[in-house]
């Protein structure tokens, strides 16, 4: 008996409407987004996974996921901000990743454009869950999704807790970098991407972005829900903090310092910093569409002073409540030394209310000085008070940060 191929056709497009129609619901299911190659799940987890997928559609615009972006500059003060987000229970914080990127592309002479596409790549991925997108600038590369190598993972209490380390409590208020590292062994990128998934916030810090508008396309991404908290700082006191906890980098500041006089051949590009701030800042002044409503301008002035109240702020501002974790954390690491040592090159733990104007005690005042020519209008924006004397420099007594309420949330 010979097939009519008016039969056939007929039975063979109908075949292919099913097939469509399946294809198309689980594309709305979002398996597919977290099933791909390029995650390297293993089949084994595929349960945990498709789990995942219910809980948190992060490629789903209507998704309740939200993402954070800190941006700042060395010494800044953005390791205190990141910590305490860190110390939420409901947030998966990563401490520095792009500077993998750096580390990687260094070699290569990659020019800023090709560095801040990555960055932004690598940056979107995360936001995603994705750990393994880390694989392609750890050295040595990864395996089986293993590495000891990943920069400061003890800065991120969610990847020295479960499901990624067994040996601490997620209620436990602080777990150290080095207790981390000796109890944690080596960290699984899947379970980090699992961990970072059983949580409704994701917030990654870093300096190594300069301008919000570098992040624009993350922005404008609707998958996202970014929103970015740009910290600044007065340049006058990143530059001492820069200057007393990496000397090397700044002997002839050092020299001036001691001599009382400016060295000749100083270059202080390092403050362009000045200039970074300032740009964020015209920016959001401007108040373009892209930005509205995602973007919060934080002086470290106001959060030193007051961290309860301004992390409060900040937390409304995101949509996010403030756990007694993080209340528990500030209590215990705001109360330091209230003086420099080399241990605090990396520490969060400080006299927050009294560390944020001690740079007036290691800058002499014809560095102040220049320092004032050449941020002059940055300072203003940002509300610091220049110093006319050597004995107002010296007067710890009256801030130099205004009093009024400044912020700027767009």
């Amino acid at each position: 008996m010979k097939c009519s191929w008016r039969i056939v056709f007929p039975l063979t497009l109908v075949s292919v409407v099913i097939q469509y129609a399946v294809i198309k619901s689980f594309t709305s299911l979002n398996i597919c987004s977290y099933l791909h190659p390029q995650n390297h799940y293993q089949l084994q987890q595929m349960d945990s996974v498709c789990l995942a997928c219910k809980e948190s559609s992060l490629r789903n615009p209507s998704s309740s996921k939200s993402h954070v972006l800190i941006l700042a500059a060395t010494r800044s003060g953005s390791s205190f901000l990141g910590q305490l987000f860190n110390h939420h229970p409901d947030v998966f914080y990563l401490y520095e990743p792009l500077n993998h990127i750096q580390t990687a592309l260094k070699s290569t002479h990659a020019n800023r454009k090709v560095i801040l596409g990555a960055s932004r790549d690598l940056l979107r991925g995360l936001f995603s869950c994705d750990l393994h997108l880390l694989e392609d600038y750890i050295t040595p590369q990864p395996e089986n999704h293993i590495t000891d190598q990943l920069w400061r993972r003890g800065a991120s209490k969610a990847l020295c807790t479960p499901p990624v380390c067994d040996s601490f409590s997620p209620h436990r208020v602080t777990v150290t970098e080095r207790e981390c590292l000796q109890k944690c062994g080596s960290l699984n990128l899947t379970l980090g991407s699992q961990s970072c998934q059983q949580r409704g916030n994701v917030v990654i810090k870093t300096v190594r972005v300069p301008e919000v508008s570098d992040v624009r396309d993350l922005l404008e991404d609707p998958r996202l829900n970014l929103k970015v908290i740009q910290l600044v700082r007065d340049p006058r006191g990143v530059l001492a903090s820069r200057m007393m906890s990496f000397p090397e980098n700044y002997p002839l500041m050092r020299l001036w310092k001691m001599k009382h006089h400016k060295p000749e051949g100083l270059n202080l590009t390092q403050v362009s910093v000045c200039e970074d701030f300032l740009s964020s800042v015209s920016t959001a002044l401007r108040q373009p569409d892209w930005l509205r409503g995602r973007y919060m301008l934080v002086r470290y002035e106001d959060l030193a002073k007051d961290p309860h109240q301004k992390i409060q702020e900040i937390l409304k501002f995101l949509g996010m409540d403030l756990d007694g974790s993080v209340v528990d954390w500030i209590e215990e690491n705001t109360q330091g030394r209230g003086s420099w040592s080399p241990m605090d090159v990396l520490s969060t733990n400080r006299n927050s209310a009294t560390n944020y104007e001690s740079w007036r005690l290691k800058l002499s005042f014809d560095m102040v000085q220049y320092l004032q020519t050449l941020c002059q209008v940055t300072l203003h924006e940002l509300g610091y008070k220049c110093v006319n004397s050597s004995e107002e420099l010296m007067n710890l007594s009256i801030p130099l940060s205004e009093t009024r309420p400044f912020h700027i949330s767009q």
